[in-house]
């Protein structure tokens, strides 16, 4: 529990300290939707979804950019979506590693690994 603790306060740290960083991307992402919204004549929320689908890298083909400006935003779309998981990603696996650094005992992986052998 103390692990979780831990991991959980690193991670909200830093989350915290990227949040102007964050923010951005994710106004990015919003804004350029927007404007392939208008390009396309999609409603707001189809162009909500679609460029956090884009972002996100799933992309299920439900709806698709026709004009070429539309595709060019999203390619950005996609690239501040791959930066922005990116930076998350990082954080986890940081925040894991110093929780782990705090709470776990290295004579205790030293004999797991032996065991593994």
């Amino acid at each position: 529990m103390d692990f979780l603790l831990t991991f959980i306060q690193l991670f909200s740290g830093a989350l915290y300290l990227l949040l102007p960083l964050i923010g951005l991307l994710f106004f990015i992402i919003i804004l350029l939707g927007q404007i392939v919204a208008k390009v396309e004549n999609w409603s707001r929320f189809d162009a909500l979804y679609w460029s956090f689908i884009t972002a996100s890298t799933v992309g299920y083909g439900d709806m698709r950019p026709i004009k070429k400006i539309s595709k060019t935003f999203s390619v950005f779309i996609a690239i501040v979506g791959m930066m922005l998981s990116g930076i998350i990603i990082a954080i986890t696996l940081k925040s894991t590693g110093i929780a782990f650094d705090k709470h776990i005992d290295p004579l205790r992986i030293e004999r797991m690994q032996h065991k593994l052998k």
